[in-house]
């Protein structure tokens, strides 16, 4: 893969990446801000339902796969993306429960590192 086909297909990662975030923002607010679910509970729906959504636009348009078991592919993104929410909520328990930082701007930054993270895993182990 050369660097502009690299470049063109983190770049449609990140453009189905956007409308998870949507999504993720969206229902981590109302689970916790209407719901009044638990702050991590409501990241893990947001952050699950999104990693959902992302699968098949990545699958499709990003990835453009063809690979005849849809099942296997979606296991190792799901693992993938349960890594990345992991990830995802350490770095808010370090910026948001020990440094007192924005709940938001927290899970901001977490995303973006995230992105990043299942980016590469997905394109060298889910996808490749």
């Amino acid at each position: 893969m050369t660097y502009t086909e690299l470049f063109t297909t983190f770049m449609k990662f990140a453009v189905v990446g956007m409308s998870g975030l949507a999504l993720d923002f969206g229902l981590t607010f109302v689970c916790k801000e209407w719901l009044q679910i638990n702050r991590y509970v409501a990241n893990g729906i947001g952050f699950t339902t999104a990693a959902s959504s992302n699968f098949v636009f990545n699958r499709i348009w990003t990835f453009d796969s063809a690979h005849p078991d849809v099942s296997i592919q979606y296991i190792k993104f799901v693992a993938v993306s349960l890594a990345g929410l992991f990830i995802n909520s350490l770095i808010l328990m370090l910026l948001h429960d020990r440094m007192k930082w924005n709940f938001y701007f927290c899970k901001l930054l977490a995303i973006g590192f995230v992105l990043v993270w299942n980016f590469t895993l997905n394109l060298i182990f889910t996808f490749r």
